[in-house]
Formats: structure tokens, C-alpha cells, sequence
């Protein structure tokens, strides 16, 4: 099971990530959870400055924008 951990405090762009995320790992076919970080020392614990942020089973694989479905593919694979 792959945890996506989407970091940002909940605005529109958070939102955003959250859903291309599962759409990515749901067209890839792979078990997924989805975790919300929204408390900033957690946050900022990850080494993230810029939210929204995305991280792969602890690894943050992007940070500062909404990557699109197929870029999000690509740092699942």
C-alpha cells in the first residue's frame, strides 16, 4: 500500500493535489491511502516551504504547485 501524503493546510490547490494524486495512483492501479498534513510544523518538518507539497511514502516528490495527472504518474512509478 502506497501512502500519498498531501501537505498544505486545506486550501484550493491542496484540494487540487489531493485529487490528481488519487487519480494518478487510481490509473496506475496502485493501493493508495491518502494522509493530510495540515498541522505547519509537520509541514515544515518534511523540509517543505512552499505548499501545496506531495509525498510518496514519506519522500516529498514535489512542492510549491499542482503537478499535472501524468507528472504524478511519473513519481509513482
Amino acid at each position: 500500500m502506497m501512502k500519498l501524503q498531501i501537505l498544505g493546510t486545506g486550501c484550493p490547490k491542496c484540494q487540487k493535489l489531493t485529487e490528481t494524486a488519487e487519480a494518478a495512483a487510481r490509473e496506475l492501479g496502485i493501493e493508495y491511502e491518502v494522509e493530510k498534513v495540515k498541522e505547519i510544523e509537520q509541514i515544515i518538518a518534511f523540509g517543505v516551504v512552499m505548499t501545496p507539497a506531495l509525498a510518496v511514502n514519506g519522500e516529498v516528490k514535489v512542492s510549491g504547485k499542482v503537478p499535472s495527472i501524468e507528472e504524478v504518474k511519473a513519481m509513482l512509478k
